[in-house]
C-alpha cells in the first residue's frame, strides 16, 4: 500500500519548507530510517527521514522549490504500485481502503460487530436525549487579543450563586499582553465556574456557566459535549479493558521504553540525536512528541531524568557509618535552594516572540554619542511655561519619528516575497511592568508636538504598569524605542520588537570631559545604539538615520521647524 509523505513540520515556527536536495531518487529502494531529503526550514537545513519502507514512486517537490507544511511532499509504495489516484487527491484509495476494511470487519467477525452496536445504541440513545436546559449559557474562554491562545483567570470578580446583569464585570482575564475585564453579555445565575482563580485555560473553553437558579450544572456540561457519550464509554471499557490487560501491563512495564520501534530502533531527528548525545541523554528515555512518535528537538531539551532513588537509598544506607564521621555540609535553616514560578501568559509570549526575531531576523548594531547640552537647555526653557512637562526621552521620540519620514526604508517590514513600506509612522515606547515589557504605541508620533507626545507616553504607559492597557493600544507599531537610561545605563543592545525593521536602544547622559572648538570642557553627552534586520535596512541606511536622528537631539529647535 502506497504511504504519502507530506511536508514536515521541522521547528515549532516552519510554515513551509524549500528541499535543498534530494537523498533519493524515484525507483530507488527506501528503509525506514533512510534519509530522504534535506529540507531548508525557517531557522536550518534539516535530514529528513523516512519512517515507511518500499520504493519512492514519487517526487511532489523538486529540488530548490518551496512548498507549504503538509502538502504531498512524496509517496512511497510497492514496485510499479499506480500512485496517480494519490496525486490527484487520494480520494479514490481512501474509499477503497475504507470498503475493503469494512468488508473484512463483516466477515471476520460479525458477532463483534453486533455487539458493538448493540452497546453502542443504547450510548447514542442516552446522549440524544441530553438537552441544553432552557436559559443556561455556556461562556467560554474569550479571544481578548488577536495572539492569544489561552488565558490566566487573574480573579472572580462573581461568584457561583450570584446573580449576575448583562454588562456586570464577570472576571479579569490575564493575556498575552494585559489583564482585562470580561464583561457578561447574558444575565442569569452564576451556576458554575470551570477556570480558577490562578488556572490557565485554552481559548474557547468553558470558563463559565450562566443560567436560572436551580439549573443542574452536569447535564448542561453534557449538553455542552463535556460530559458526551464518548467520554462515557471511554470511561465504562477502562476497567474492563485494566482487568484483561493488567497483567499484561505489569510483565511488559519494565521492559517499555521511551521511543523505539517494532524491531527496537529509536526514532528520532538528526539534531534531536546530536543534542542527547552532546548531553549525555539516552533517547530510550524520551517520549516524541512528533510525527509517529519522533522524538524532536524540543522533546530532548524539556527532558527531565526520572530520579533514581531506590539504588541511592541503599548506597546511603551501606555508608551510614562512614556517613557519620564526615562533617556535614552547612546548611542555613529554612532556606531553599531553589523555587519554581509559573510563567505568566506575558512572559511566555514575550519569551516566544524575542526568540523568533533573534534567530529569524539578521541584527546588526550601530553606535552613536550625542552632545546632548542643547537638549538639556531647551528642555529647562520648555518646562519653565506652565502645566508643560517634557522629557528627554519625548525629544528622542519625536526626533525618530520625523528621521523615519526622511528614511523610509527604516519604516519597512520584511514578508519573505515582499517588503512593506509603511506609509504611517506609529513609534513603540517599551515599558517595564512587574511581569516583563509591554510596548504602547504612539500613532502618528510624527505628526505630534513634544507636549502631546509627553501627554500619550505618561498616558500609555500608567495603563501599561496598572494592566489597563487595551491590545489596540499595543498594535501596529512601525518603529520600536526602548530607553534604559533612567538606570544608568550607558549603552546596551535591544531585540528588534517583530514586525519592525529597527530599534533604538537609549542610554543615559553623562559628564564627561569633551572637546569643543580646540579646548576641553565639561560636556553632556548620551550613547544611541541602533538594531537593524539587515534583510530591509543596509548598514549604509542605518548609519545615515542615525546622523538625521543626531541633528535633531542635538539642535531640538530644527524639530519645530
Amino acid at each position: 500500500m502506497a504511504e504519502i509523505i507530506n511536508m514536515p513540520r521541522l521547528s515549532d515556527t516552519m510554515e513551509e519548507g524549500v528541499v535543498a536536495s534530494w537523498l533519493k531518487k524515484v525507483g530507488d529502494k527506501v528503509e525506514e530510517g533512510d534519509i530522504l531529503a534535506e529540507i531548508e526550514t525557517d531557522k536550518a537545513t534539516m535530514e529528513f527521514e523516512s519512517f515507511h519502507e518500499g520504493t519512492l514512486l514519487y517526487i511532489g517537490v523538486q529540488e530548490g522549490e518551496t512548498a507549504p507544511v503538509d502538502t504531498l511532499l512524496a509517496i512511497i509504495g510497492d514496485e510499479g504500485e499506480d500512485v496517480d489516484a494519490l496525486v490527484k487527491g487520494a480520494d479514490a484509495p481512501e474509499k477503497e481502503e475504507a470498503s475493503a476494511e469494512k468488508e473484512k470487519s463483516e466477515a471476520g467477525d460479525k458477532k463483534e460487530e453486533s455487539e458493538e452496536k448493540s452497546t453502542e445504541e443504547p450510548k447514542a440513545a442516552k446522549a440524544e436525549k441530553v438537552e441544553m436546559p432552557e436559559g443556561a449559557i455556556v461562556v467560554t474562554m474569550p479571544r481578548l487579543s488577536d495572539t492569544m491562545e489561552e488565558g490566566t483567570v487573574a480573579s472572580w470578580l462573581k461568584q457561583v450563586g450570584d446573580k449576575v446583569e448583562e454588562g456586570d464585570i464577570l472576571a479579569e482575564i490575564e493575556t498575552d499582553k494585559a489583564t482585562m475585564e470580561f464583561e457578561s453579555f447574558n444575565e442569569g445565575t452564576l451556576l458554575h465556574i470551570g477556570v480558577q482563580e490562578g488556572e490557565t485555560a485554552p481559548v474557547d473553553s468553558i470558563l463559565a456557566v450562566i443560567g436560572k437558579e436551580g439549573t443542574d450544572v452536569d447535564t448542561v456540561l453534557k449538553a455542552n459535549d463535556l460530559g458526551n457519550a464518548s467520554a462515557e464509554a471511554t470511561t465504562e471499557e477502562a476497567p474492563k479493558e485494566e482487568k484483561t490487560t493488567a497483567k499484561e501491563t505489569k510483565e511488559e512495564a519494565p521492559k517499555a521504553s521511551g521511543n523505539a520501534s517494532s524491531n527496537g530502533r529509536i526514532i528520532a531527528s538528526p539534531l534531536a540525536k546530536k543534542i542527547a548525545a552532546d548531553k549525555g541523554i539516552d533517547l530510550s528515555e524520551v517520549t516524541g512528541t512528533g510525527d509517529h512518535g519522533r522524538i524532536v528537538k524540543r522533546d530532548v531539551e524539556n527532558y527531565t531524568p526520572a530520579a533514581k532513588e531506590a539504588p541511592a537509598a541503599k548506597e546511603t544506607s551501606a555508608k551510614s557509618a562512614e556517613a557519620t564521621a564526615a562533617p556535614a555540609p552547612f546548611v542555613p535553616a529554612g532556606e531553599e535552594s531553589s523555587e519554581e514560578v509559573k510563567n505568566s501568559q506575558m512572559r511566555k509570549t514575550i519569551a516566544r516572540r524575542l526568540g523568533e526575531s533573534k534567530f529569524s531576523a539578521p541584527h546588526y548594531y550601530l553606535t552613536v554619542e550625542l552632545d546632548m547640552d542643547n537638549a538639556i537647555a531647551s528642555r529647562k526653557t520648555i518646562n519653565a511655561i506652565p502645566d508643560i512637562k517634557v522629557s528627554f526621552n519625548d525629544m528622542i521620540v519625536k526626533a525618530c519619528a520625523m528621521a523615519l519620514r526622511k528614511h523610509p526604508q527604516v519604516n519597512t517590514t520584511w514578508n519573505d516575497a515582499t517588503t512593506r513600506y509603511n506609509k504611517h509612522i506609529h513609534v513603540g515606547v517599551a515599558v517595564a511592568v512587574d511581569e516583563g515589557l509591554l510596548v504602547p504605541v504612539l500613532k502618528f508620533a510624527d505628526q505630534m508636538s513634544l507636549t502631546t507626545i509627553g501627554a500619550n507616553v505618561r498616558d500609555l504607559a500608567g495603563k501599561a504598569r496598572n494592566k489597563k492597557i487595551s491590545p489596540a493600544e499595543m498594535e501596529g507599531s512601525t518603529f520600536t524605542i526602548s530607553n534604559l537610561g533612567m538606570f544608568g545605563i550607558l549603552e546596551f543592545t535591544s531585540i528588534i520588537n517583530q514586525p519592525n525593521s529597527a530599534i533604538l536602544s537609549v542610554g543615559t547622559i553623562v559628564q564627561k570631559p569633551v572637546v569643543k572648538n580646540g579646548e576641553i570642557v565639561v560636556g553632556n553627552t548620551m550613547k544611541v545604539t541602533l538594531a537593524c534586520d539587515h534583510r530591509t535596512v543596509d548598514g549604509a541606511t542605518g548609519a545615515q538615520f542615525l546622523q538625521t536622528v543626531k541633528q535633531y537631539v542635538e539642535n531640538p529647535v530644527t524639530m519645530l521647524a
